[in-house]
């Protein structure tokens, strides 16, 4: 029988992984995103994180997360470039934070100024969204952008990394729809042409119920989804999220403050951790006998992968590039 605890990467004293939302604004309104409906909701507030605690996280990685906190991901609720401190804030995490350190970026403003910028910061990992191979594509799955201005951007970045001989790893990530999933084959090809060091392929799913797919928009088929085979959530064993508007959360596909914990500006993640809040939510997963409604209403659990599992999560691959040596 599977035990869905701490092991492996998993680490019960602090979290392997610390994800930084450092903006709620974005410049696209991709089909498979919630940032549309987000920014529609009374809870949206294009709010930007104080620097502040960006470097307060960074010291509690460094005095707490060595050996432990495999790398931070700066990603956001919208696009991190958007935010004017990003490279300020991406910088002082590669220089203080003691792991390594990972951008998730859409990579339709990354011209050459803004990429020999985020390159000058030495972080260890950038991966860019594109979803889509065919421009009429990019068009309808990545609303308002241009797939020859970000192809461009991306090839330059790769080739300016090779220039320099910088160890940034760049990978290229599809998320597999129905509008595109006939491209991956080319997609893939053509980005490893390009000297991408991996390009993922990623499973679409709901951001917590909030943008559920059109085979999931029946009762039934979501409660079969939510109640059928039902295992822990990954999540609370794995990470913390650090938000935009500054509050640590549970879960990486929370957009409307459903995940909250703590404010960070007077609490610690070291403290929440293993405060009792996150300990209970940890019972619940492993009994799946929820009292935190939230977690109980999510269909994502089933995209989580755990260490153990033969299909690797996302942090596996992320491990496997910032780690392995060429």
């Amino acid at each position: 029988m599977i035990k869905y605890d701490f092991n492996g990467r998993l680490s019960e004293e602090f979290p392997s992984q610390v994800m930084v939302d450092i903006t709620e604004v974005c410049n696209l309104a991709c089909i498979h995103c919630t940032h549309p409906k987000f920014k529609e909701s009374n809870v949206y507030a294009k709010a930007m994180l104080d620097p502040a605690l960006n470097k307060k996280m960074v010291d509690e990685v460094s005095k707490y997360g060595k050996g432990k906190t495999v790398y931070i991901r700066y990603t956001s609720n919208g696009e991190p470039l958007v935010h004017p401190k990003s490279y300020d804030i991406i910088y002082e995490a590669v220089k203080n934070s003691g792991t390594k350190v990972t951008l998730t970026t859409n990579g339709t403003i990354l011209n050459e100024k803004r990429m020999k910028k985020l390159m000058n910061t030495g972080l260890h990992m950038i991966d860019v969204s594109i979803d889509a191979f065919k421009n009429d594509t990019y068009k309808k799955v990545r609303v308002n952008g241009d797939l020859n201005v970000t192809k461009t951007n991306v090839i330059n970045l790769i080739k300016f990394r090779n220039e320099i001989k910088a160890k940034t790893k760049i990978i290229v990530s599809f998320v597999e729809q129905k509008e595109n999933q006939n491209e991956i084959e080319e997609f893939e090809h053509f980005w490893n042409n390009q000297g991408a060091d991996e390009v993922l392929t990623r499973t679409l799913h709901t951001n917590s119920g909030s943008n559920l797919l059109e085979t999931e928009k029946d009762s039934d088929v979501k409660n079969s989804i939510i109640e059928k085979d039902r295992k822990p959530c990954l999540y609370p064993f794995e990470r913390v999220v650090l938000t935009a508007k500054g509050f640590l959360a549970f879960c990486p596909t929370d957009w409307f403050g459903k995940s909250i914990v703590s404010d960070y500006r007077n609490s610690s993640i070291k403290d929440v951790w293993s405060n009792s809040f996150y300990k209970d939510l940890r019972k619940q997963h492993q009994s799946c006998k929820f009292n935190n409604l939230f977690c109980k209403k999510c269909p994502d659990w089933k995209n989580t992968s755990w260490p153990q599992d033969n299909n690797k999560s996302y942090a596996d691959l992320v491990e496997r590039v910032l780690y392995e040596e060429k």
